[in-house]
């Protein structure tokens, strides 16, 4: 059957409201298993929740964590409370994953060790699964980037989901001394030596950066042979690469749907064109989210927080001519009552273009909205 048409729901007004859940208070400590175990393969996870759409498919959802510091109003410490007290609730509602963002010299979201974090959500969890949203590969050193997040997969469990990217922002390359010209082969470079560290007894690798002879890199991952890997891949030369090679992709939040689906085919293409087939495997599509009892007031929390992220962060210059404020409202922010967000998620799951929700809220009401509201509608 061809794939349906992708149709823009409307976004109807509700001021329904639903008792709160109490947050959730106990610290959790994950002791490690006793041997590797296997990554998780298939449609499901050992962990998670699934949305069947009518479609007949399965969704996962996570949760992309930025540690926004808007204004660097108040304490940092309590971004990281906040954040703390979300994936504490996640654990207990069954999301698949908390995926750290990594960021440097910005109050966009101020999290520069997501391995360290990621560590510290393991153990404040029992069930959910810790991704790299991502690992910025082209800054480390490859042999230090396979040890943490190899660190990480033991000390949590065998929990991580490893999302690893090149990064975009150029005052970080610039900090780094990384050339951006040749982030891309360095990126790449940097994540062949990371699995082939975790592969090799002894890694012993010749490329156009790095030569190590007979390093024995330590631990390995607890999952066998490696967590899964995702590769962030936004612009096509990158879509096509993890295509080529086989690798599961993550999509930025930053891209209208219509442009995901586009990738999503261009991926397809690449990964049959290489002999990998042509199934969709777990896809996480990230999506800024405002959602409110009306929809005035996550219209007004969707424009806040296009104004924070072109200002701060994304790849704010105009598009088509659009002002880039508006873009985001109109194309890419996710944005409604918990009704209208519900709709537009199962009809994007129905269409073939999500497999995999990877909520942004824009604001601490949208995540407890998304959490009592939409969840139930989507299930």
């Amino acid at each position: 059957m061809p794939p349906r048409p992708r149709i823009t729901p409307v976004r109807p007004h509700s001021t329904r409201t639903r008792p709160k859940k109490p947050i959730a208070t106990g610290v959790y400590i994950s002791a490690p298993l006793p041997r590797r175990v296997p990554q998780p393969r298939g449609a499901l996870l050992h962990c998670g929740r699934f949305f069947a759409t009518s479609a007949g498919n399965h969704m996962k959802v996570g949760v992309l964590q930025f540690f926004s510091w808007p204004g660097r109003r108040g304490e940092l410490s309590e971004v990281y409370d906040r954040a703390i007290e979300r994936v504490q609730i996640m654990d207990q509602n069954g999301y698949d994953a908390v995926w750290i963002a990594e960021h440097h010299f910005s109050t966009y979201s101020v999290c520069p060790s997501i391995h360290m974090m990621g560590t510290h959500f393991a153990a404040q969890t029992r069930n959910l699964r810790i991704g790299t949203g991502v690992s910025l590969a082209a800054f480390y050193n490859p042999l230090r980037l396979a040890e943490e997040v190899a660190l990480l997969d033991v000390l949590s469990g065998g929990r991580v989901n490893w999302g690893a990217g090149r990064g975009f922002d150029p005052k970080e390359f610039s900090a780094f001394g990384v050339d951006r010209e040749e982030s891309y082969p360095r990126f790449r470079e940097n994540v062949e030596i990371v699995l082939a560290a975790w592969r090799s007894e002894k890694l012993n690798y010749a490329g156009e950066y790095h030569t190590y002879e007979d390093v024995m890199v330590l631990p390995k991952p607890l999952q066998d042979p490696h967590p899964p890997v995702w590769m962030a891949a936004s612009s096509p030369p990158a879509v096509e690469w993890a295509g080529s090679m086989g690798r599961m992709i993550m999509m930025d939040p930053h891209s209208s749907m219509e442009a995901i689906a586009e990738k999503q085919a261009m991926y397809l293409d690449a990964r049959e064109a290489a002999g990998h087939g042509r199934e969709l495997q777990d896809t996480p599509v990230a999506r800024l989210l405002a959602i409110a009892p009306t929809a005035e007031a996550a219209r007004e929390v969707a424009e806040n927080g296009a104004r924070w992220t072109t200002g701060s962060y994304a790849k704010g210059g105009p598009v088509g001519g659009k002002d880039p404020v508006q873009r985001y409202v109109d194309e890419v922010i996710m944005w409604g009552t918990p009704e209208a967000v519900a709709d537009m998620i199962l009809e994007n799951a129905e269409a073939g273009h999500l497999n995999y929700l990877l909520c942004a809220p824009l604001s601490q009401q949208s995540f407890t909205l998304f959490n009592e509201e939409v969840l139930p509608r989507i299930m």
